[in-house]
């Protein structure tokens, strides 16, 4: 008897499920289901368990697609994870893993990734012993520059570090690791090992370790060992007779808030000698055209272009700068003299246009106009000479600015234009002519921020810069030109922008040797009348960016790449204040500030970027390079 009811038991509730409460004889359909599903991509020969909402379980045994046994009623939620992970090193993850069914289901994706391979590049390898480890283990000996990678791999969601274990010897070297830690979405490759000389050149003289520090003023005149000018880029400086440093103006902390205090450094002191203290764009006080007075300062500015004369006096034009309002091209020429500041030339007004007059021929009314990131010389007979910069703007009134190439001399009364583009609509691209063979068609493309020296004989040497190269491209260069008898020779570097240079070996000449291009380095010449260039912002060797603390020697039509690292952005490492040592080493060094002194040393007060994730921060450290 109970086996017939259990199989009528259906009709049974069948029937009873058609008479109701209310007799309206109408049927309720049942609730819809939806299946679950989607794709698994790239897994391999390795099982993955995938659960819906915790406890649906379905076993994916290599790539393709799937469905979980169970429906889900419309309005369910779904929540997809992975319940167990390949055996074979794989990591899997969900894509779209939640929603709410109303409808089949079959857009969840999962991702099924490889471990990821941790590796780079080791640049200026010479000595012997250099051990990397990653997250302090998986040791890996580098014997050669070029790429390497670690020997064990690490899955997606975990970390990595990677770290010099053992510096090289034979020669002493200290390697240091750009981009060492991050947490992969792919394999890494980008990891950047840079091995620089240990050898002891550079000593650090004073500031502080730490970025964007403000000035100490103390009293005004008065030198004293806590004073100190305080972080600051793109300002000028000087040498004077008697060996003491000058600086002028620049930016604190490249904030926009422009400087005209001016500093002298002697006897290991520094003094603030005139200008503000208050920064924040200080206006300029001109007084009377050639009349000195203790009341007279130029107005707040970066990049203008400074040079000593034969009597000592400072000398200061141009630059670019703010009246509070909006920022100006300047073209005004001071002297510094007796401790009174002197407007001699140009105009007090900003974004003047150039007055050309007739080529080659001096005259009063003659004037560069107002621009910034000029370069400039100073000849055996006293006279200035000035190169490109960039220009106020098109029209000298508003408007686009651009790089210029003209070339002018100041005689100390009158301005001469000498050669370069007088083209008030067009950035002027270079013409080189044949490399090593001067000729009066040649002249250096229209740039701001190369380097210049003057070598033994009074010719006057260009080294890259931001401008136009021979095919009117705009960007960092590495041309070097010599400028002798009144004509230009291109010397060495490409003619194109953006060459990342040839190293070669470290202390070796070679004639395929080139500095990468870039812009704002320090160069000077030495006793010797070798050219030396020491950083700048341009490219490195792997094609990144940002400030360089490379060294480099020109001699005998040769470069020698003497020390510093290959690759950009690297911080300053500070030995023993005071002391030379091989600890010592400025971070990535622009902003054009430095002196040599009497004994051939070069004094480097940098504009830093010191920072390895590329942000810009200017410094208050002081460096000495012996060569």
């Amino acid at each position: 008897m109970k086996a017939r009811i259990s199989a009528f038991l259906p009709f049974l509730l069948l029937g009873l499920s058609g008479c109701g409460t209310g007799g309206s004889g109408s049927n309720t359909p049942p609730p819809a289901t939806y299946t679950v599903g989607g794709f698994v991509n790239d897994l391999v020969n390795s099982p993955v368990t995938l659960l819906n909402n915790g406890k649906d379980k379905v076993t994916v045994p290599t790539y393709g697609f799937f469905t979980f046994p169970t429906k889900l009623s419309s309005g369910s939620a779904y929540d997809i994870t992975v319940g167990t992970q390949p055996t074979n090193g794989q990591t899997c993850i969900v894509q779209n893993p939640t929603g709410i069914a109303t409808a089949n289901v079959n857009s969840i994706i999962v991702f099924c990734l490889a471990p990821f391979t941790i590796g780079g590049t080791v640049f200026g390898l010479s000595g012997s012993g250099l051990a990397l480890q990653d997250n302090g283990a998986d040791t890996l000996h580098i014997q050669s520059n070029g790429a390497f990678q670690f020997s064990s791999s690490i899955t997606y969601g975990d970390s990595y570090v990677v770290t010099v274990s053992a510096q090289p010897t034979n020669p002493t070297q200290h390697c240091t690791v750009t981009n060492a830690n991050g947490t992969p979405q792919d394999n890494v490759a980008n990891i950047l090992v840079s091995c620089t000389s240990a050898e002891a050149k550079w000593t650090w003289m004073g500031g502080s370790q730490s970025t964007a520090l403000a000035g100490i003023y103390g009293q005004q005149g008065i030198a004293s060992p806590g004073n100190n000018p305080g972080a600051r880029g793109e300002g000028v400086s000087w040498t004077d007779p008697s060996g003491n440093f000058w600086i002028f103006g620049g930016t604190y902390s490249g904030a926009g808030n422009n400087l005209n205090d001016l500093w002298k450094y002697s006897s290991g002191e520094w003094t603030w000698v005139n200008g503000s203290s208050a920064g924040n764009n200080q206006q300029g006080v001109y007084g009377t055209l050639s009349t000195p007075s203790p009341n007279n300062v130029p107005g707040a500015r970066i990049e203008a272009v400074s040079w000593t004369d034969s009597s000592g006096d400072l000398w200061l034009f141009g630059g670019y700068g703010s009246d509070g309002i909006a920022y100006h091209y300047y073209n005004d020429l001071w002297r510094f003299s007796k401790n009174e500041w002197t407007w001699i030339s140009g105009s007090s007004q900003p974004d003047q246009p150039s007055v050309y007059g007739t080529l080659g021929v001096a005259s009063s009314k003659n004037v560069p106009g107002a621009r910034s990131g000029a370069m400039s010389w100073r000849d055996a007979s006293n006279n200035l000479w000035l190169l490109g910069g960039r220009d106020v703007n098109l029209s000298g009134s508003g408007g686009s600015s651009r790089d210029q190439n003209d070339l002018w001399k100041f005689n100390g009364s009158e301005w001469t234009w000498i050669t370069g583009s007088n083209d008030p609509t067009t950035a002027q691209s270079g013409v080189y002519g044949t490399l090593g063979t001067p000729a009066p068609a040649n002249t250096p493309g229209a740039r701001e921020d190369g380097a210049t020296w003057t070598d033994l004989s009074g010719a006057f040497w260009l080294f890259g810069g931001t401008g136009q190269d021979s095919a009117g491209n705009s960007g960092n260069l590495n041309d070097l030109w010599r400028f002798k008898d009144g004509q230009w020779t291109w010397m060495a570097g490409s003619n194109l922008v953006g060459d990342l240079g040839t190293f070669g070996t470290m202390g070796v000449a070679d004639p395929a040797n080139i500095p990468p291009a870039r812009a704002g380095a320090l160069a000077w010449t030495d006793a010797a009348g070798n050219l030396w260039l020491f950083g700048g912002g341009g490219y490195d060797r792997s094609g990144g960016d940002g400030a360089l603390n490379d060294l480099w020697r020109y001699s005998g039509g040769q470069w020698t790449y003497m020390s510093g690292s290959q690759l950009a952005r690297q911080p300053s490492s500070y030995g023993p204040l005071g002391t030379i040592s091989s600890q010592s080493l400025p971070g990535g060094c622009s902003g054009n500030m430095r002196w040599i002194d009497k004994a051939g040393r070069l004094w480097a007060y940098c504009e830093n970027n010191n920072d390895q994730e590329g942000l810009i921060t200017s410094a208050n450290d002081l460096w000495v390079y012996q060569p």
